[in-house]
């Protein structure tokens, strides 16, 4: 689906989503790292329960939320990939409590 022009080696950097390791390469986006992984789905829609993922890459429509360290409705094309960050899946709407 999504291939890096000019891919590395192998990136030794790495984050998870959903328990998955990650790998990134410097600069990525979390967004950019999980498509280069075949990874396309990043939440629910909060009515319809389909599965979302992005679609602008510069913080626009809101599509690419994800859970990133326990903060919910976060914008992972905006958000650069950082080791050991903990990205999952956002279910929906933003959890309030």
């Amino acid at each position: 689906m999504f291939k890096r022009i000019n891919p590395q080696t192998h990136s030794s950097k790495a984050f998870t989503f959903d328990g998955r390791k990650i790998a990134f390469e410097p600069g990525d986006s979390v967004a950019a790292a999980l498509l280069a992984a075949s990874v396309t789905a990043f939440r629910t829609h909060p009515v319809t329960k389909t599965p979302r993922g992005p679609y602008c890459m510069m913080g626009s429509c809101f599509e690419c939320l994800a859970e990133i360290d326990g903060s919910q409705n976060q914008q992972t094309c905006m958000t650069p990939a950082r080791e050991r960050m903990q990205v999952r899946t956002q279910s929906g709407a933003k959890t309030i409590g």
